[in-house]
């Protein structure tokens, strides 16, 4: 089947089969196209939670299943690929975890929603790129575990000085890889555009942005603003819903490396598969989930500038 045959298959399938389509802001173009929602890791997931759909199809990496899992235990939650992993959240396990909070007993750990269900099971609250110095704000704690992405936690670190901050050394490498060079040469380049970097990247390089947002942030700050032109700080993946948004406007990708392999594993014919075969299919163990689910919901609980 050609590429137009095989959406088509699938969205007759999703029909037959009650299902949802749920496709993150990095995926692959052909299948951001035909997704019934586009957009973040948790913002998928909580719509997963309110569909009257069965079934859940979610096109992501793994701890983005489970996530969808933890908040919608009732619904049949499947992953194309089922090794589309995070580097990031495979860097922190829920026994490292443990380790580190015997060290800091009298921490709060606050961990991004980028981690495992068996890490989120071990942390107090959860918290995303959107919303991580809220909740680190929100919280009566003078000491903070910020796990995983060393990156963010310094971005949180810089809004609270007031806390103690311990990050954990865990990274996103394709954020990690952009560099301040990178902006440099983009900036000569484009001396008119203005540079949105997602908190993932070095503090290096955003201390060069003009604004530093999710990738959710990222469509509403392209939209509202009357720039012309962006150098654009994330995955690749993120450009096809920027341009199809503001098709007057210009987004520029600053590095060849910002793209990540694990997102971009996902093809129609494996959506397509998921389909036909219903598998494979991602769970979450009863006990991890209600825990995992206790740290979502403390961060749900946090209000939204």
């Amino acid at each position: 089947m050609n590429t137009s045959e095989l959406q088509q298959e699938i969205r007759r399938l999703c029909v037959e089969r009650n299902a949802l389509l749920l496709a993150h802001n990095y995926q692959r173009d052909e299948i951001q196209e035909i997704a019934d929602i586009t957009g973040d890791s948790l913002g998928l997931s909580m719509e997963a939670a309110r569909t009257d759909k069965d079934v859940i199809v979610f096109c992501g990496v793994h701890f983005m299943a489970e996530s969808a899992a933890i908040l919608a235990p009732d619904k049949t939650v499947l992953l194309p690929r089922l090794d589309a992993g995070c580097p990031m959240a495979d860097m922190v396990t829920a026994e490292g975890l443990r380790e580190l909070k015997a060290q800091h007993p009298d921490a709060t750990v606050v961990t991004y929603v980028n981690s495992s269900a068996a890490v989120k099971a071990e942390s107090d609250i959860c918290c995303t790129s959107s919303n991580a110095v809220n909740v680190a704000r929100s919280l009566d704690a003078k000491k903070l575990l910020l796990v995983p992405d060393r990156n963010l936690g310094r971005y949180i670190a810089r809004h609270v000085p007031e806390k103690e901050c311990i990050c954990w050394e865990g990274y996103c490498p394709t954020h990690d890889r952009l560099t301040v060079a990178d902006i440099e040469r983009a900036r000569a380049e484009h001396p008119d555009a203005l540079f949105m970097a997602h908190p993932e990247c070095t503090p290096e390089v955003l201390a060069l942005a003009d604004h530093i947002c999710s990738t959710s942030g990222m469509y509403a700050f392209a939209r509202s603003s009357e720039a012309r032109k962006f150098i654009v700080g994330t995955e690749m993946g993120i450009l096809y819903r920027l341009r199809k948004e503001n098709p007057d406007k210009e987004f520029i990708l600053p590095s060849k490396a910002l793209i990540c392999p694990n997102m971009k594993l996902t093809s129609l014919e494996d959506v397509l598969r998921a389909l036909q075969t219903m598998q494979p299919v991602v769970t979450v163990d009863a006990e991890i989930r209600q825990k995992a689910k206790t740290a979502l919901d403390r961060m749900l609980a946090v209000p939204r500038d």
